[in-house]
């Protein structure tokens, strides 16, 4: 460039500073839009919003059927309140916890033959 005369170097250095202008405008454009495209919808309902809502029906945890608030409350308690589940055979519960025992030593020992 030293080798231009004085005008040819005024006009190159004119484009130079019109040339960084449009980018940072199209740099700033972008930025913005990127920006929008990262915004949720405006129909979408803020997590917020949906945290503090108050259901009024629910599913029930036994078959997944809809239910109100009032059943829901009563199959909560029905649930509550069930015997406890019956006790198992001393000779069932020897034999489970002989095959946990086998299967905890398989895991670490799988080349024994038991």
């Amino acid at each position: 460039m030293g080798f231009l005369p004085v005008g040819k170097r005024q006009e190159i250095t004119h484009f130079q500073t019109q040339f960084l202008g449009v980018g940072i405008v199209f740099f700033t454009i972008s930025a913005i839009a990127q920006s929008a495209l990262a915004l949720p919808p405006p129909e979408d309902t803020p997590e917020e919003v949906l945290r503090t809502e108050i259901f009024l029906t629910a599913r029930s945890p036994v078959d997944g059927k809809s239910l109100t608030a009032a059943q829901y409350a009563q199959l909560q308690a029905k649930l509550q309140t069930r015997p406890a589940p019956p006790t198992l055979n001393s000779q069932v519960r020897e034999i489970v916890f002989l095959l946990q025992l086998r299967k905890a030593i398989r895991t670490f020992l799988p080349f024994l033959p038991i």
